[in-house]
Parts: structure tokens; sequence; C-alpha cells
């Protein structure tokens, strides 16, 4: 079986690579992944047969156009959690936010932390504008592809 770090970090690859598909096989355990648009499947396949597969988002996400925040304002755009874990606002509970609603974020700017399993995860803006609106809480638990964040881009 393969464990949940070598998915990670098959994930992580894609998103940095920009690869929309991957498939993996190692002895009888195999490994498609796929982005059609912000949501990526995991399905192991082992002799022949599915083990597992992960959650898929609720409809409202799949229908709603990629980056969308809503229909009021066809301007915003939405930073979205790569990973499912929980939403840090600052480096530490003594540190400052990373950004609050007004900040002006380009595609380097680290907008917040997402733990996942231990391991904090710097989440970086990945396109210029203003924040809108911070959509979560501090602390508050995240699911892969919610939105985290509306911007209005450049």
């Amino acid at each position: 079986m393969l464990d949940i770090d070598r998915i990670r970090k098959l994930v992580d690859m894609m998103v940095t690579n920009d690869l929309v598909e991957l498939s993996l096989r190692d002895g009888d355990v195999e490994v498609n992944l796929r982005r059609p648009t912000a949501v990526a499947e995991v399905m192991p396949v082992v002799n022949g047969a599915p083990t597992m597969i992960q959650s898929v988002p609720d409809a409202a996400a799949v229908l709603a156009p990629e980056g969308s925040v809503g229909t009021e304002d066809l301007k915003l755009t939405a930073i979205h959690s790569p990973m499912v874990g929980s939403f840090y606002a600052a480096a530490d509970p003594e540190s400052a936010p990373f950004i609050h609603v007004g900040s002006r974020v380009n595609i380097d700017t680290v907008v917040c932390i997402v733990e996942a399993m231990k391991v904090f995860n710097e989440i970086k803006a990945e396109m210029s504008g203003t924040i809108e609106e911070i959509l979560v809480k501090n602390g508050e638990a995240v699911e892969y592809g919610q939105p985290l964040f509306s911007v209005r881009c450049d």
C-alpha cells in the first residue's frame, strides 16, 4: 500500500510542475492522479480493484467557474486550500497575521499556513491583487479546494 506521505509528495510535484495527470505503478499498487480543474482524484488500485477514492467537493464547488468566489462580483478570485488541514493566519500565536483585508499580495506572498499531519505548509497567493475577504477563521479546519480568501486581481 502507498503511504499518504508519498501521495502528498506526488501531489506537491504535480502542483509545482503544473501537471494535469500522473499515473504510477509499483508492483500491484497503481496510483492515478488527475487535476481536471482544482480537484485532484487519488485512486490507488490493488489487484485491479480501487481501494480508496478521495472525496469529491460538493456540487456547488464543482459547478462554480474555477477561481470564482460568487456571482455578485465577477472580478473577485478565490485563493483555495491546496490540502485538508488546519488554517492559521499567522506563523505563531504571538505573531501578526500574514495578511488582512486590504493587503496587497503578489504571487510569492505568504497568505497563511495550513497544518496537515504536523507539517506546517506556507500557502502563497499565486496571484496579484488586493485581499477583499478572509473566508475562514484562525484555527478552523479546511478542506481541499475550499476558498480561503477572495482577491480583487489586478
